[in-house]
């Protein structure tokens, strides 16, 4: 009797691990490293020990993220043994290797291909690569129901307390119609939410004198209000990050009175005080701010304005900290999040005289946060008994409430609304409710 050869399991593919650390920017740098290597048929560990390798993507910005980067190559390292690194801190090979010499290569940001050349020097290439297991959209490292679209590289401001131009070098913008395309292959995944990222997301296009490509049949422009305006063309809500403030940006606010995108805006002031922010070589007419956000409101009183702001810069006085203050309260800054000022080696202000102890930038950032979480409480207690409409994020069991983000609330950095209900709901639902309670950066809701 002749019987069938027993089929022989399918090989165990090659698998690489992840660590993702850093801004949004570099984690969609990490989402499409997996995208590439799944494309190539290799898998995706979830821990140390499922994988044959692991990857690292650094961060570079400040000293305290070099040390953090620093700390999770050597755990990497104790824990795997192979060990590949790329992202911000990759642009500075040297400090990596004279801490960690066992790291087997080191890349810096944006370099997809010089990273897979690095996987497959340690990792052959499976021999049947498994293209319908990536889906159109590519992998991703947030949730189904919200992505980051990163519109452009690189950044053509010097502002003096930063290095990224350094790390990631000049502006360089993404076709429109590719960026399209992309958030047109997220909302078909089921994305409910587009975070518009890049390291200066209104200087798009600059850099190619706003060059148009095509997207459906039509030409759009590489520009800041063009994109906006095709983007919200696609029925899910978009909020816009990183918006350094040129005057072409009271353009948007009419996109956000229509309700095509979430009225939103994250532009990163990092200080009210002129001759602070001359230091820093940032725009220096706080008045004239005050004035445009006025007006902004004005056009769109639903607005929510999230900033960053650093305490501690060399120099810096308590009366010119105190007009920072001073600042936020006028402005009615909604999301405001604080930096400790870092002496950054390769920063413009790195020499600069007048540095702050740092026990007092301590004390400093305290008092603002205290600041910002009194401000930020009576805007929350202000919204009892409104209605809003809410994303659904997840079932917190702790809370018996579901974890859920208003129009004013970027995932992970802003706030929370907690919706208590029996209902079955589920991650990217959005729903009506009727605000109950307050507490800081925290509402408590019910639908209605």
């Amino acid at each position: 009797m002749i019987t069938s050869p027993r089929a022989r399991p399918a090989p165990k593919p090659p698998s690489v691990g992840i660590v993702s650390l850093g801004c949004p920017k570099a984690l969609v740098d990490s989402e499409r490293i997996m995208t590439r290597l799944r494309a190539e048929g290799y898998a995706i560990a979830p821990t140390y020990e499922g994988a044959d390798l692991v990857l690292v993507n650094t961060c570079g910005f400040l000293d305290s993220a070099r040390a953090e980067s620093l700390e999770a190559i050597g755990e990497a390292i104790a824990e795997n043994g192979k060990v590949i690194v790329t992202g911000c801190l990759g642009a500075q090979a040297d400090v990596i290797l004279a801490a960690h010499p066992k790291v087997l290569a080191v890349t810096g940001p944006q370099q997809y291909e010089a990273v897979m050349a690095a996987v497959h020097g340690q990792l052959t290439p499976p021999h049947d690569p498994l293209f319908d297991l990536v889906p159109e959209a590519g992998l991703r490292l947030t949730p189904r129901h919200y992505a980051y679209l990163k519109i452009s590289e690189g950044c053509n401001n010097r502002c003096s307390f930063c290095i990224i131009p350094s790390l990631r070098g000049d502006l360089v913008s993404r076709p429109a119609g590719a960026v399209l395309k992309e958030a047109e292959a997220l909302v078909a995944a089921g994305v409910k939410e587009l975070l518009v990222i890049s390291q200066d997301t209104s200087a798009y296009g600059m850099d190619v004198r706003y060059r148009e490509s095509q997207w459906r049949g039509r030409p759009v422009k590489a520009k800041f209000f063009d994109l906006a305006q095709a983007l919200g063309e696609l029925g899910v809500w978009v909020r816009l990050h990183y918006v350094y403030p040129y005057p072409h940006v009271d353009q948007v606010i009419s996109l956000m009175a229509e309700g095509k995108i979430l009225p939103y805006l994250d532009i990163p002031f990092q200080h009210a005080n002129p001759r602070i922010l001359r230091a820093m070589r940032r725009p220096a007419d706080h008045e004239r701010v005050l004035e445009r956000i006025a007006g902004w409101r004005a056009q769109c009183p639903e607005l929510t304005i999230r900033s960053s702001f650093i305490v501690g810069f060399p120099g810096e006085t308590e009366e010119e900290f105190e007009e920072l203050l001073d600042f936020i309260e006028a402005a009615g800054i909604d999301r405001a999040g604080c930096f400790k000022y870092e002496n950054v080696s390769g920063a413009g202000s790195h020499d600069l005289p007048n540095q702050i102890d740092q026990d007092e930038i301590d004390a400093r950032y305290e008092h603002f946060m205290e600041t910002q979480l009194r401000l930020a409480d009576a805007k929350s207690q202000a919204l009892i008994g409104s209605r809003m409409d809410v994303l659904v994020d997840e079932w917190d069991e702790d809370e018996a409430a579901f974890a859920c983000r208003g129009k004013a609330d970027a995932p992970e950095i802003d706030g929370v609304v907690w919706v208590e209900t029996q209902q079955k709901l589920s991650p990217g639902d959005i729903l009506k409710v009727r605000i109950h309670g307050a507490d800081g950066h925290e509402l408590r809701a019910k639908p209605f």
